[in-house]
């Protein structure tokens, strides 16, 4: 299994609804979400996430998951391929970045996490295996030990809800906005 960066930038996606998303981990709800992996195809089923808020106090690593759905394509009429790659993933964890993180970004900077470049400016970054062996005994030892689900867990997802999946709003988002570029997320 290799663990993957993810980045999550509040000037780009402000993430509203991120509150009561982060509730209905903490209750035990598996909540499946959509994230921009920026060029990265390498992500598989099973693969390990984390989420690092950027641009922004709190800065740092606010959430983890696992990949449900290797790198897809959504239409993005704005990007210069016509698309963008996605992935699903379920979390494990998370906490309202709006407010807190687990893991802060000052932490990072320290050995042996500064082998890792955590300020990326796209998702779907690998994390060097001395960072990531770090990064996940410290979450475990800060959030508790969650089983990984297995290879059907996927199929055993609650069906999403009729919202429009954070991908095709952000994406609407940038239409409108027009051409920024910048971070996925």
């Amino acid at each position: 299994m290799t663990a993957f960066l993810l980045i999550w930038s509040p000037k780009k996606w402000p993430w509203p609804e991120l509150p009561d998303v982060a509730r209905r981990v903490a209750a035990g709800v598996a909540v499946a979400d959509v994230w921009g992996c920026g060029t990265a195809r390498g992500l598989l089923p099973g693969d390990r996430v984390f989420l690092h808020r950027v641009t922004q106090e709190p800065k740092g690593v606010f959430a983890s998951g696992y990949v449900t759905r290797a790198p897809y394509e959504v239409p993005d009429a704005l990007s210069k391929r016509g698309y963008r790659l996605c992935i699903d993933f379920v979390y494990d964890w998370l906490v309202d970045a709006h407010e807190r993180v687990v893991v802060a970004r000052d932490e990072l900077r320290a050995h042996p996490f500064f082998v890792q470049t955590w300020d990326a400016q796209s998702s779907g970054t690998v994390i060097k295996p001395m960072a990531e062996g770090a990064l996940e005994k410290l979450w475990t030892e800060r959030t508790g030990r969650r089983p990984s689900p297995g290879p059907a867990f996927a199929a055993n997802l609650p069906p999403t809800s009729p919202q429009p999946s954070k991908a095709q709003a952000h994406a609407a988002r940038r239409a409108q906005a027009g051409p920024e570029r910048g971070a996925d997320e």
